[in-house]
């Protein structure tokens, strides 16, 4: 901020100048991906990446790659103003710090299990800040919860292991009489052929 002298009358006054900041094209650019990755994910985790080396973070990266989680490092004060036009404003409470974020699309459990495992079998010092999913924050806490939950493969099996036994009984059940019928016509076609011989 700048004082300019100015002369009005018998006095001096000054007034401020205030320089006012305009956003580069970069930076708009950058709200704009943001908001349009937090607008289409099911699920946003934050992480804290503060003391993790380059190499472990390409080794994440690649990790998360591999089960379709998108992960990026993000500036907070754009992830601010992304969330807030998203309309996702809980995003918002969990970023604080360094910040690496983890985009779920399809699956929400997806980003939970992958950097749950990864720090797990890693022993990495990357930390789990918290999430977003349904317009609600999850605590970090929460976010492992998530990871533990089975995924929807694993549900869908279980689901048709469940329903495959009561039909399996009803199969077995309407299965007797006819098997039985079948017995006793088997039986009268062998004694009337034993009767013809």
């Amino acid at each position: 901020m700048q004082q300019l002298p100015r002369v009005f009358g018998t006095g001096f006054y000054f007034w401020n100048v205030v320089e006012v900041s305009v956003p580069t094209q970069a930076k708009v650019e950058a709200v704009e991906l943001l908001k349009d990755k937090f607008e289409r994910s099911s699920i946003v985790i934050t992480t804290n990446y503060s003391g993790l080396p380059v190499s472990e973070m390409t080794e994440l990266r690649r990790a998360l790659r591999e089960a379709e989680v998108e992960y990026r490092i993000i500036k907070n004060s754009l992830a601010y103003i992304a969330a807030d036009e998203a309309g996702k404003p809980a995003i918002k409470d969990v970023i604080n710090g360094p910040t690496g974020v983890a985009f779920g699309y399809e699956d929400p459990l997806a980003p939970a299990k992958a950097l749950s495992n990864y720090i797990r079998t890693t022993r990495s010092a990357l930390a789990i800040v918290g999430g977003e999913m349904d317009g609600k924050t999850l605590t970090s806490d929460q976010v492992n919860q998530l990871a533990t939950l089975p995924g929807r493969e694993e549900l869908v099996a279980q689901v048709l292991m469940r329903m495959n036994g009561p039909v399996s009984s009803l199969v077995n059940v309407l299965n007797g009489p006819i098997a039985g019928l079948a017995r006793v016509l088997q039986g009268h076609v062998d004694s009337l052929q034993q009767q013809e011989a």
